[in-house]
């Protein structure tokens, strides 16, 4: 796994049971995991949407004393190549952030074995929903776009509002056994009751978010987290994004005729003259 700030994170919650509350101070912990070590109890209350009392008893679930012990874990567990990063300007820091998180997205797939879960899930589900709102709009519409050249019948669902349920119903009619969602911050309510409604009507739920503990995840049957860059005004999702496109590869040779879908799109592509050379 990789030493980035998130990862170390993640990996201090690995394995406590953690009650809601908690959960929703933990997912706010790694989306602000380069600034938590230096924030108060109050502070981090403040971001969370808690109660001061509610960190301290949170530090307390992880084996700490109380948040100061906590908080002195994290600044001592920070690498030195954080402080060599301080003398970058804010977008370079973004940039070093974004690598960051890279570099722990390759930690977690050094274990294949969720992502050819997925790819089995989504490569057997016929018709294919693929969901994404708001700040996920375009990785569900990026993923949509290159697995409609592999898979019979994707269906994009990127916009919300009362039809968003009826669509989902058309693809339980249709045969559908899986639904795929990107899932970002801020999340919407919306996609947490589509999630919550997909899996009562039966579907498996394979979703992408930013960490483990998003909002998203207690209806999620599969959950594969990709940081999210926080460092300017609007978040960054490179590595979402290339998540999205390894569970492309991990569907695609979960269906046999994919490279034959290829062929033959780049055959037509070119008789049309599609693309410039």
């Amino acid at each position: 796994m990789s030493d980035s700030p998130a990862g170390r994170l993640q990996a201090l919650f690995e394995g406590h049971r953690l009650t809601p509350t908690q959960r929703r101070i933990a997912h706010c912990m790694v989306r602000r995991a380069g600034d938590v070590p230096f924030l108060s109890s109050v502070e981090l209350a403040e971001l969370a949407g808690v109660s001061q009392p509610s960190v301290t008893r949170f530090a307390v679930a992880l084996g700490f004393d109380g948040y100061p012990a906590l908080r002195k874990h994290l600044r001592e567990s920070m690498p030195a190549a954080a402080e060599e990063n301080s003398g970058h300007n804010e977008y370079q820091q973004a940039v070093l952030a974004e690598i960051e998180n890279l570099q722990h997205l390759a930690g977690l797939l050094a274990d294949p074995a969720p992502v050819e879960r997925a790819g089995r899930l989504l490569a057997g589900s016929r018709p294919l929903p693929v969901l994404g709102l708001r700040a996920a709009s375009s990785q569900a519409r990026g993923f949509a776009y290159f697995a409609a050249k592999v898979h019979p019948d994707v269906r994009l669902l990127d916009e919300g509002g009362s039809m968003l349920t009826d669509r989902i119903d058309a693809a339980v009619r249709a045969g559908a056994a899986a639904l795929l969602c990107f899932a970002l911050p801020r999340h919407p309510r919306e996609v947490v009751e589509a999630l919550e409604y997909a899996r009562a009507a039966g579907l498996a739920v394979v979703t992408v978010a930013e960490s483990a503990f998003a909002p998203v995840a207690a209806h999620s049957d599969l959950l594969i987290p990709a940081a999210v860059g926080t460092g300017l005004a609007f978040d960054t999702a490179c590595a979402p994004m290339l998540l999205g496109r390894v569970l492309l590869e991990a569907m695609a040779d979960e269906l046999p005729d994919a490279q034959a879908r290829l062929e033959e799109f780049d055959t037509k592509a070119a008789a049309r003259g599609l693309f410039v050379e």
